[in-house]
């Protein structure tokens, strides 16, 4: 398939965790029928993981094909990198990137590097957008006594980016998606074209409009607690409260369904769909207390962070309907975008591997296991489609969990099966600071703590 001929379409969904889109699991905390549609129409794949978090060191995965983990912390594109943009631009693709994640455009930021064309939407998370006091949301519905001052002051600053928001259209993913309709409406007879869009929502602070905060209690009159501040022990909050940010955090995934589903409808009016190539992922997942904790962390490596959805629509339908379990990680992405847009004479030039044999059903796996973390965090997780392990720093037990059995990740099982645990270990070299570590058992560590050498 020539690349002057097709369209292309990257969305990316900011936290927005795979076991909350009904497609992967008909039992999610909310319904997400328009991504639902859209993954029927497409192929989708349920084991494809981050390998560097989290926002922009995943971002410079997708958009250049390159590895993060270890070598490349939180820092704009290098000048040797070569983006998706600049890698279409040169086969004549007119480029745009529709975003409103502020870490783009902070100042010494580069990520829109390439893009024709830029739109930016200020005001999200603690984006410095505003600052003008408080007038009618008040702090102290929003906090607890237990946060910190300068969490505090975090939350203050999220509050006045939406005080002012009215109806659901005032929100950012709904301004997104609209401009982003608006400018392909008035672009879409310049064909070949690549949008991407990339939506800070469903990331914190949880902020549903009314019409889709429909997961919450209406009996609760407890604070209204947007922003729970990272890393703090769930024994902080009470289960009503828990419960509470988690139906916050599930409405603001179906208000993200709705307003995709808008620029869906945009496509298909414009009589793009059926023949564009449509990616569609999350940079990573979203811990709600899972592992007793919120937010992310280089300690919360579990499936609430790691598994995301991640589905490709190719034109004319083709291969509509698959679902597959092969093992993936995200600088795979890129690969196997240029391989299906017919620009796979520049796969050699990158470290992933193309998705499409897969897809094509010549075979069945590209890669038996993966690995993920952060750059700057010494914990590690490695898994294939059976195991997961979690190798922690030093004086930490480490964490094996068989994700078949128990997919919620609740029974430790490094004392009993030490053997995968270092096989899997055994899958990266030095460079990943896991070969020849030996694998530290729940038991190991607790005769040291009570035999006076620890």
């Amino acid at each position: 398939m020539p690349a002057s001929k097709t369209n292309v379409f990257f969305l990316v969904l900011d936290s927005f965790r795979q076991d909350h889109m009904s497609y992967y699991h008909p039992e999610s905390p909310c319904q997400t029928p328009h991504l639902d549609a859209l993954a029927r129409d497409s192929v989708a794949f349920d084991n494809c993981y981050p390998e560097g978090l989290p926002t922009i060191p995943v971002r410079t995965t997708l958009l250049t094909g390159e590895r993060t983990l270890v070598h490349r912390p939180w820092q704009p594109l290098t000048p040797e990198d070569r983006s998706l943009p600049e890698i279409l631009s040169s086969a004549g693709y007119l480029t745009a990137c529709f975003t409103d994640c502020y870490h783009y455009f902070k100042p010494g930021m580069n990520m829109h590097r390439g893009f024709r064309v830029w739109d930016w939407i200020r005001g999200q998370e603690f984006d410095s957008y505003r600052s003008a006091p408080l007038r009618k949301l008040k702090l102290e519905d929003h906090v607890k006594d237990t946060f910190s001052e300068q969490w505090c002051r975090i939350v203050e600053m999220a509050l006045k980016n939406v005080e002012e928001l009215a109806t659901a259209e005032d929100y950012y993913c709904a301004r997104l998606m609209r401009r982003a309709s608006e400018w392909l409406a008035a672009n879409a007879g310049q064909p070949p074209i690549m949008m991407w869009i990339d939506s800070f929502d469903p990331h914190e602070p949880w902020t549903p409009p009314p019409e889709f905060d429909k997961y919450t209690d209406p009996g609760y009159r407890g604070k209204r607690l947007i922003f729970p501040p990272g890393g703090m022990a769930a024994s902080h909050f009470t289960e009503e409260e828990i419960a509470y940010i988690r139906g916050l955090y599930a409405g603001e995934c179906a208000y993200v369904d709705h307003y995709v589903g808008v620029f869906i409808d945009q496509l298909k009016a414009l009589g793009l769909y059926d023949d564009a190539l449509i990616v569609l992922i999350s940079d990573h997942g979203h811990p709600l207390s899972d592992h007793g904790k919120f937010l992310k962390g280089g300690d919360r490596l579990y499936n609430e962070l790691l598994k995301v959805p991640f589905t490709i629509h190719f034109p004319g339908g083709r291969y509509a309907g698959k679902r597959l379990d092969a093992l993936a990680s995200f600088h795979d992405v890129l690969p196997t975008l240029l391989d299906a847009i017919g620009m796979g004479n520049n796969l050699d030039a990158l470290p992933g591997k193309s998705l499409m044999p897969v897809i094509r059903g010549e075979v069945t796996a590209i890669r038996e296991v993966i690995i993920s973390g952060y750059h700057g965090a010494p914990d590690r997780v490695i898994r294939d489609k059976v195991w997961s392990y979690i190798r922690r720093p030093e004086n930490e037990p480490d964490e094996l969990y068989n994700l078949v059995e128990d997919p919620a990740e609740l029974r430790n099982l490094i004392d009993d099966y030490p053997e995968e645990a270092q096989r899997l270990a055994a899958s990266f070299g030095v460079l990943y600071a896991l070969q020849g570590a030996p694998v530290k058992g729940i038991q190991g560590k607790y005769e040291l703590e009570h035999t006076g050498i620890a």
